[in-house]
């Protein structure tokens, strides 16, 4: 459930971008006055503008609502809408798409360089600090799965950038959701196998 809460804004533009042509005309020109550019009603190549300004919002709201409930912002979600906000208002306001395609990269690839990071800064890596309050495995798991960590960010975001440029803007789309979710989907499933191999199990008390 958090990681469908995690890839709400992602949700949004895809759901924008595919649907773009069946918004009514009446709706595009009352959003206009509210962007940096002018969007034409079932112009196709106007989705990816639509859909970058409704990634924006929805960033905004999702950092804003788990403020409300837990009275905290996550990193990745304050780390993500920064990003968002500075790739996709360099797509809205340049009317290039081009930016907003490097955003996934663009974090998937800051995340794998701080995971690295701790691995030689710190006692604990980013891993263990993260999810060694609900599991204990021996402290050299934690490494290995931290590098593990590394290893998916840098993958993801080349392979984000890869279809950005090899492949259609529809395809880009699809991929964005449903490649980069269920390859989050498949390696947290891994993860949790890999752990199960080595978690400690609390002592058992003897009967008298």
């Amino acid at each position: 459930m958090k990681l469908l809460y995690d890839f709400f804004p992602v949700i949004l533009f895809f759901v924008v971008y595919k649907f773009y042509g069946a918004i009514p005309p009446d709706a595009i020109h009352a959003i206009n006055p509210l962007l940096p550019l002018t969007l034409v009603p079932g112009q196709h190549s106007d989705a990816i503008f639509l859909a970058t300004a409704v990634a924006i919002v929805a960033s905004f709201l999702q950092v804003g609502f788990y403020w409300a409930r837990h009275r905290r912002a996550e990193t990745m979600h304050l780390v993500s809408l920064a990003l968002i906000t500075l790739f996709g208002g360099a797509t809205l306001v340049l009317h290039n798409p081009e930016f907003i395609k490097w955003k996934p990269t663009a974090i998937n690839w800051l995340f794998g360089i701080a995971f690295l990071g701790s691995q030689f800064i710190g006692r604990k890596t980013l891993v263990e600090r993260i999810m060694s309050h609900a599991i204990t495995v021996p402290h050299s798991i934690w490494r290995r799965l931290n590098l593990g960590w590394v290893v998916f960010f840098f993958v993801s975001g080349a392979l984000n950038i890869w279809v950005a440029y090899q492949f259609s803007q529809e395809i880009w789309v699809d991929f964005k959701l449903f490649g980069l979710l269920g390859l989050s989907v498949v390696f947290i499933i891994a993860q949790a196998f890999y752990l199960a191999r080595f978690m400690q199990e609390p002592p058992t008390k003897e009967e008298p």
